[in-house]
């Protein structure tokens, strides 16, 4: 059973409801269709009647609820919702409004909010921004996290490294750059992430390209910071740094590099020092070794949000329905 499979089971066992706020393409009915014929998650698509006929002929997706954000009779909750939310910043009811009807992100993540689903997966047509922005303003990040960031868990076929070939990439989507107060959060914030997708002991490497000092850099010194926040903060988690990627991954270069660690020569978790090296690591690794990369997931938000890329299949998107079911659980 391949990952995705086992995830999928995981989300059959504790069904939740996901709602797809993007009923403007026809990706959405294809993948709802596979959703609820393999019945991984309860389905909501937000639209219009109009919407929904013209998008969504020819497939089955009657088992799905729709919700017509003209006429549902919940908006005025979400509307109340909404103003409670962002009393602070002065919004008016009728400005609510004229947002979620808009925007039917906003509808969502309110569903979301008032308790009426469990998470949202958006962006086939819509950027990165456009799904977290509403997301922030109205779900907020969990307790104790400053910022949300992006992970992609990668399947590399016939690996003998990370766990059988599975591993988290973090930040890989939303910071651009990361002081070292996040990269420890997003260092925690992966190492959960990768128990709950995996099933296994997270062990986090902090990368740059030094290992425990060999190189002298103001971005190595963040790493190092880094490091030492993570393990004053969380010292349950198993995590190194700062190390080279052959010193986390590969245990003879382990050794010579950094005898006496346990994470390094056995990562599986790798936090990575920018989104530019985060990006281009987990393109090179899917292109080169054939990797399967599923994401981005986004993390620290209080209840689960995940992006699609706009190239997207509806494939892709029934698997991100699944991990982002599995994350609900939790």
């Amino acid at each position: 059973m391949g990952f995705i499979d086992e995830i999928k089971a995981k989300a059959k066992a504790d069904k939740k409801t996901i709602v797809l706020p993007e009923s403007m393409d026809k990706r959405t009915y294809d993948a709802a269709e596979k959703i609820l014929k393999e019945e991984i998650a309860n389905i909501v698509i937000i639209g219009t009647p109009e919407e929904i006929k013209e998008y969504g002929e020819g497939y089955d997706i009657s088992g799905a609820t729709i919700v017509d954000p003209f006429n549902d009779p919940n908006k005025q909750k979400y509307i109340d919702k909404f103003v409670e939310l962002r009393a602070k910043k002065g919004v008016t009811p009728e400005q609510a409004q004229e947002q979620m009807e808009k925007d039917y992100m906003y509808y969502a993540c309110l569903m979301c909010k008032c308790g009426d689903a469990d998470g949202v997966v958006s962006g086939a047509c819509h950027s990165t921004g456009n799904t977290i922005r509403p997301a922030l303003q109205l779900l907020k990040t969990k307790p104790g996290i400053s910022s949300v960031s992006g992970f992609f868990l990668m399947e590399v076929p016939n690996c003998e490294f990370g766990e059988n070939g599975l591993f988290v990439f973090a930040d890989c989507a939303v910071m651009p750059e990361v002081n070292a107060e996040q990269m420890a959060e997003v260092a925690a914030l992966s190492a959960e992430s990768f128990s709950s997708f995996v099933g296994a002991e997270p062990k986090v490497a902090l990368l740059s390209f030094s290992t425990m000092g060999s190189a002298k850099h103001d971005n190595v010194t963040k790493v190092q910071e880094a490091v030492k926040i993570a393990k004053e903060k969380y010292p349950e988690i198993a995590l190194d740094g700062e190390l080279q990627l052959d010193a986390a991954l590969v245990p003879s270069v382990a050794e010579l590099k950094a005898p006496g660690s346990k994470v390094a020569g056995h990562a599986n978790t790798l936090v990575f020092p920018s989104l530019e090296a985060g990006n281009i690591g987990y393109k090179l690794v899917q292109r080169l070794a054939k990797a399967n990369a599923y994401g981005p997931v986004l993390q620290g938000l209080s209840m689960p949000v995940n992006d699609l890329s706009r190239g997207c299949f509806a494939d892709d998107i029934v698997g991100v329905v699944a991990m982002t079911a599995v994350q609900a659980q939790k």
